[in-house]
């Protein structure tokens, strides 16, 4: 921030600023840091009395270079930890702590003052000053309390114990005001007696009267001062509750007691002082209290209750001109980042951090909130920060209120650089009203109006047939003249909800819930064209979620995200039993710009590796969670922009295809990790490690680009180690088996049941040998067994076969055999009798009965149904042509197998004059016309059939260049 010229000091702080020529100051200090003196005398009684008590104070500051530049990290703690190297007892511990304090504390606000410390250097040197002051303190305070009380041991370790300090709040975030209160909670990890001494105490005695010693050190007012006032209001039940407790206790408290405030509280808790490592553990117990797995939209409703109050107690203590806590403060920023936080921070570990300027970041990078709204919040927050460090620099007081006297407002001007107060409260205003106006947009009601004053209650009109306020009839007509075609199934539909077991054991505040979304439900539904089938999709995930009505809250708190809910379901059912399986896709609803722009390959991986990387290592069952709920969310978004038209066909399968091979290039590096970790890294022939030199090649759909919703993966593994070599881990297995354990161990990563189901069902048939052979093969046994052994519909099927993930090098061998095998001379006749016989078994097997017979007319016009797959003239008709040619004819034209989708090798024949360009048309345009079929079937989860009389010219066309090819 600027400042004024020096000379331009209001006259009002003349005095102020004049009084300082008066301290015993050095002769040569230079001009700027005189001038620099005069402003922060004239602005902070606290530095110019501190000068004034320790006339060596500010000389021995200049002289050291503190004043002016910044401190590197931990050299605070340093200079503390000298100081008390040779501390002899109690009495001197708190005045060596209270002298450096206020050095530092002079120290922190003249850079302030003079802008020579940003926000962030000023925050971090006041959080390291007070986790200095709190460690060191503990660790001078501790061998000797062992020494009158004997050590602490733990019943169960028979280790020795320490406290673990949690800092709350500011300090916890590395936030610290000027003039802060310390919010700490002491915790200790187990139960015991102490050992060493005549009479042992209770552990809890111990650090209770250890944590006693401690505050005393910190908090108690000699004519030094004070360190930090500690307050300890935060820990379990509060003021009544005992000093310090246990893990166990502690985590018992929180998850049997814990209110929604303590986990608002809990967000920021860091470990400042005592056993760090322990202290980790401890908040690893306490995080499913904080951050919950599941969408946790009730915390907005905590959030507003708590704002709520804060507004009571600020119009009671006339407390308008409060910064931090009235409209457009620093709390309502401080609530739209945790509102953020412990809403998705279960799910999202990117947000599971505590400063929050960098919450805002990940707001903004994740997509939760748009840049110029993140930009605003964070300037205002800014503002707000250096004008609460400017009101707090005068007198060294915690205070956030505006002054109301002439002086200290010219002062709190001064600081933040403007010429008047008059200035600076026009500039503090228009901030305030800016954060107020995105707290209202995130926190505030959904039924408050703009200027705070509540509505009717949304959907209100439905609330009476909902409570069983009407009798049926009444109820009935309500229902049939708000559009319902079936108003009779309709409230049977919602008696059956209502009366039903998962609502009749909910707890109160679900049933409130329920009994506020209901009515919103009705009210949105009337507005669409079939009330009747929302109402029937959606209800069931309404009973679904009725035991976690955090969800409810969401739809509620979102009407946007409730409408889109109801056009998805109303258009799929597929979608409605999705979302009904898995609730956590509701907070797919929330962005609608994101649901309906799935992102490219290159941004799914991106995304996909980000998640996992914020997932520890060795948490197996966190990232399995987290690829199957980055499938289904993606899975989701594909599906919605297939419904609203912004994604063709061609478009969805790549999608679905890069979704599948950015899940299986995270589940190929995972299984190779935890393979590895077991029996080491396997070797190549020549000896060096195998990195992976394995690939998973995909068949089918996959292969061919052309996943659909629900498709399962067609795989085969190959990998190139020496399968004789034994790996050099500390359970050594021969290169065989190590690959054949990573094999199985990608399948458990695809194929298992979690509580979010599946990633994707996986069949390995078309491996060599198919179910009997080996689950991984060297690429020289697949070579051999395709050059030799193959059938040729196994050829046919890697005419679709390609090199999802895994090693590039042993990948372009697989590319080299797999050309090698298509390019082989073949004998047409036989070729075209092999294939011919391949699909007449198809036919009979899996084919409609009318159409088992082959191609003729007479089959085509005697089916009352079409298996869009199956049946003669259907999909299946049109990759046996495509695969027939490319094995026919790849070894006069390569570019046959260059691709392994039918529409690029259909392109291919025409290019070659192998085929018209007016047949490959038609072969593409039915082609693409049946699987949109298919797909349309399968999101109304329809069987892959339609009507005997549909596509009939298709299947016709398609049946004559069948019989074209020479094909039976």
């Amino acid at each position: 921030m600027s400042l004024p010229p020096l000379a331009a000091l209001p006259t009002s702080l003349q005095p102020l600023a004049e009084r300082a020529r008066a301290l015993p100051l050095p002769a040569d200090w230079p001009a700027a840091r005189q001038d620099a003196l005069l402003r922060v005398c004239a602005a902070s009684d606290f530095v110019y009395e501190q000068a004034v008590r320790d006339a060596e104070l500010l000389p021995s500051l200049a002289s050291s270079g503190e004043l002016e530049r910044a401190f590197a990290a931990g050299e605070l703690r340093g200079q503390l930890q000298a100081l008390l190297a040779d501390c002899a007892d109690e009495d001197e511990l708190g005045r060596r702590l209270r002298r450096f304090r206020n050095r530092q504390q002079v120290r922190i606000v003249w850079r302030d003052i003079t802008r020579q410390a940003d926000l962030g250097e000023t925050c971090r040197d006041l959080s390291d000053l007070a986790d200095a002051c709190i460690d060191l303190a503990y660790a001078w305070l501790y061998p000797r309390h062992c020494t009158q009380f004997g050590t602490p041991i733990g019943r169960r370790s028979g280790q020795a114990q320490h406290m673990v300090i949690l800092g709350m709040g500011k300090l916890g975030a590395h936030e610290l005001n000027l003039s802060s209160d310390i919010d700490l909670i002491f915790g200790y990890p187990e139960g015991g007696e102490t050992e060493g001494v005549k009479r042992s105490l209770d552990n809890q005695e111990f650090f209770i009267r250890l944590g006693q010693r401690l505050i005393k050190a910190l908090d108690t007012i000699t004519a030094e001062g004070f360190v930090f006032r500690v307050d300890m209001r935060l820990r379990p039940y509060g003021s009544s509750g005992a000093l310090v407790l246990s893990f166990n206790a502690l985590e018992q408290y929180y998850q049997d007691q814990g209110r929604d405030w303590e986990r608002y509280a809990m967000i920021k808790a860091r470990v400042v002082g005592g056993d760090q490592e322990a202290g980790k553990q401890l908040l690893e117990m306490l995080r499913p209290f904080v951050y919950r797995r599941y969408l946790d939209f009730s915390a907005i409703e905590a959030l507003r209750a708590m704002k709520l109050l804060i507004q009571q107690e600020v119009r009671r203590k006339g407390m308008a001109d409060n910064i931090k806590l009235g409209s457009g403060g620093i709390r309502e920023i401080e609530f739209i980042a945790q509102a953020f936080q412990l809403i998705h921070g279960g799910r999202d570990l990117s947000l599971q951090q505590r400063p929050l300027l960098k919450v805002l970041a990940t707001l903004e990078g994740q997509g939760y909130l748009p840049a110029p709204i993140i930009d605003e919040m964070r300037q205002g927050y800014e503002f707000l920060r250096y004008t609460e460090h400017a009101l707090q620099a005068i007198a060294d007081r915690q205070t956030q209120m505006l002054p109301d006297n002439e002086q200290d407002r010219a002062r709190v001007g001064l600081i933040m650089g403007f010429d008047s107060w008059a200035a600076f409260h026009e500039r503090l205003m228009y901030w305030r009203g800016r954060i107020e106006w995105h707290f209202r947009q995130v926190i505030a009601d959904p039924d408050e109006e703009e200027g705070g004053v509540a509505e009717t209650c949304i959907g209100g009109e439905w609330l009476p047939l909902w409570e069983e306020a009407l009798d049926e009839e009444m109820a009935e007509r309500q229902l049939s003249e708000a559009g319902f075609n079936a108003p009779g199934a309709a409230l049977k539909l919602l008696v059956d909800l209502r009366s039903g077991s998962q609502v009749r054991t909910m707890q109160r505040l679900g049933r409130e819930r329920l009994d506020a979304f209901i009515p919103r439900l009705l009210a949105q539904a009337v507005e669409h064209a079939n009330p009747d089938l929302v109402l029937e999709r959606v209800l069931p995930l309404v009973e679904a979620v009725a035991r976690r009505s955090a969800y409810l809250v969401l739809l509620s708190e979102n009407p946007g995200a409730l409408q889109r809910l109801i056009t998805l379901c109303a258009a799929s059912p597929w979608i409605a039993e999705q979302i009904s399986r898995f609730p956590l896709l509701l907070d797919e609803l929330l962005n609608e710009g994101r649901l309906f722009s799935p992102p490219l390959a290159p941004e799914l991986a991106a995304e996909l590796r980000e998640r996992l990387t914020r997932i520890p290592e060795d948490d197996l069952e966190q990232q399995m969670e987290a690829l199957r709920h980055f499938k289904l969310a993606h899975g989701l978004r594909v599906a919605a922009s297939e419904i609203a038209g912004t994604l063709p066909l061609m478009k969805v399968s790549d999608y679905l295809t890069w979704l599948a091979e950015a899940i299986l290039d995270q589940v190929l590096a995972l299984a190779w990790r935890h393979t590895v970790a077991k029996h080491g890294a396997p070797k190549r022939a020549d000896g060096s490690q195998c990195d992976p030199d394995f690939i998973i090649v995909g068949y089918g759909k996959v292969g061919g680009l052309e996943l659909g919703h629900g498709s399962d993966l067609d795989l085969v593994f190959i990998h190139d180690g020496d399968s004789q070599a034994e790996t050099d881990g500390a359970k050594p297995i021969d290169g065989a088996q190590f690959f054949a354990r990573l094999g199985q161990r990608i399948i458990h990563l695809l194929a298992t049941q979690t509580t979010s189901g599946q990633l994707y069902e996986v069949d390995m048939r078309l491996r060599p040998s198919g179910a009997s052979g080996l689950l991984v093969s060297s690429l020289g046994a697949f070579e051999r067994y395709q050059q030799g052994e193959a059938w040729t519909w196994e050829h046919q099927a890697l005419v679709r076969a390609r090199v999802l993930v895994g090693c590039a090098r042993v990948g372009a061998a697989f590319e080299q055999v797999r050309a090698n095998v298509l390019g082989r001379e073949r004998d047409l006749p036989t070729l075209q009798a092999e294939v011919s016989e391949m699909r007449a078994k198809m036919r009979d097997n899996l084919g409609s009965p009318a159409t088992a017979a082959g191609t003729g007319a007479n089959a085509f016009e005697a089916s009352t149904s079409f298996d869009l797959k199956q049946d003669a003239g259907g999909i299946v008709d049109i990759e046996f042509m495509v695969q027939y040619a490319a094995l026919a004819w790849s070894r006069q034209h390569p570019q046959l197998h260059r691709y392994t989708d039918n529409i690029r090798i259909l392109d291919g024949l025409r290019d070659a004059g192998l085929m018209p360009a007016a047949d490959v048309e038609l072969l593409q345009e039915a082609y693409k016309a049946y699987r949109a079929a298919a797909h349309r079937q399968a999101l109304q989860k329809e069987p892959g059939k339609v009507g005997g009389e549909q596509f009939e010219s298709e299947r016709r066309s398609v049946m004559r260049l069948w019989r074209e090819l020479g094909l039976s």
